[in-house]
């Protein structure tokens, strides 16, 4: 099959990204000739490298620009013979609507942040992806048929983007409690600094690093300084490669109030660490609905408070919970999201297309 992936950009620290270049480079390795439409970015040298074809389409919402995006797309399908566009963000969308209607090829289209009000535009794909079970019901009460809607769970374990990265866990102080993330307040990191300032009083040993940037770093840094366990918080700031912090941590924690469905956690559980989410969105069945990692409520504190102590005072129990995380472990490989991926396009394409690609 003849696929074109399409977004705005390929730049490091964006999830939509990593999402659509993990997937692109999974379909190569599974014999699709496959491209990639975007003003490019850091992974285009991957991309190239796993035989992903890189095409050059600037996405700024400026009139000119889009009606040059509108043009260059529609010269692309044609030049590529393209059986299907794939869309990963709201701009990508609106722009492949049209040209796609225009050529009779169809749009699958990837929700990735079902918070945004914009989220309803993808709902003009011929079929729409949610990346877990609560984004697919969101789109739902947003007036996307179910007929239009496939789920297909996030998933991380054999990426091209983890080939070739460190598997020597950094050095971290134990009790390592560590959070990847960007450092906004969607994530919920001030409830984390809270919940760690009163576990530390009863485990002055335990030690919380975050890895991470985004614009509220200042006043994160602000706050964590102004506790009692203040020495006891590094911020490492952003790295291209989190996974040997996590290789290294004892406990992995994503305190989020909104997260469709967070790619770390499925990285977080490949590296073995014992892992608390929030009980809001994607995370649960990330989760496996707590078998997997332990739930705790967003926006309390106290509660994260409690789990970490929880966890803290019996080694065993992080020990224990080290190996829970790998329950169902094999539900989050690439491999599986981009086979489930495809059986998403064949289901927007005419029977006879169908049958004439596969023959």
């Amino acid at each position: 099959m003849r696929i074109l992936h399409i977004l705005n950009h390929t730049r490091r620290l964006n999830g939509h990204v990593h999402a659509a270049v993990d997937l692109a480079c999974e379909q190569v390795n599974q014999g699709h000739q496959v491209y990639i439409a975007s003003e490019g970015g850091d992974f285009d040298a991957l991309l190239k490298a796993n035989g992903v074809k890189t095409l050059q389409i600037d996405q700024q919402r400026k009139v000119p620009s889009l009606l040059r995006a509108l043009f260059s797309l529609n010269r692309s399908l044609k030049q590529y013979d393209i059986d299907v566009v794939h869309a990963h963000m709201m701009t990508s969308a609106v722009i492949a609507f049209p040209v796609c209607k225009l050529r009779r090829i169809p749009l699958v289209t990837t929700v990735h942040n079902e918070f945004e009000k914009s989220a309803t535009l993808m709902g003009l794909g011929t079929r729409v992806i949610a990346v877990s079970d609560v984004v697919g019901a969101s789109m739902r009460r947003r007036g996307v048929p179910q007929s239009k809607l496939k789920v297909v769970l996030n998933g991380t374990i054999g990426t091209s983007r983890s080939k070739g990265r460190s598997e020597e866990p950094k050095a971290l102080r134990s009790p390592s409690i560590l959070f990847v993330g960007g450092l906004h307040p969607r994530k919920g990191l001030p409830d984390l600094f809270d919940a760690f300032e009163t576990v530390h009083r009863s485990y002055p040993t335990a030690n919380l690093y975050i890895v991470g940037d985004g614009p509220f770093r200042e006043e994160y840094q602000a706050r964590a300084a102004a506790l009692e366990s203040a020495s006891a918080i590094t911020f490492v700031g952003s790295t291209t490669d989190p996974y040997p912090y996590m290789l290294g941590a004892d406990i992995f924690v994503l305190p989020s109030h909104a997260d469709p469905a967070p790619l770390v956690l499925s990285e977080a559980r490949e590296a073995g660490c014992a892992v608390i989410g929030s009980a809001v969105d994607g995370i649960p069945q990330l989760l496996e609905n707590g078998e997997a990692g332990l739930l705790v409520p967003p926006h309390d504190p106290a509660a994260l408070a409690k789990m970490l102590g929880f966890l803290l005072e019996a080694p065993d129990r992080i020990s224990d919970w080290r190996l829970k995380s790998q329950f169902h472990i094999e539900r989050l490989t690439i491999e599986r999201v981009a086979r489930e991926t495809f059986d998403v396009y064949c289901s927007a394409m005419p029977r006879a297309k169908v049958l004439a690609l596969a023959s």
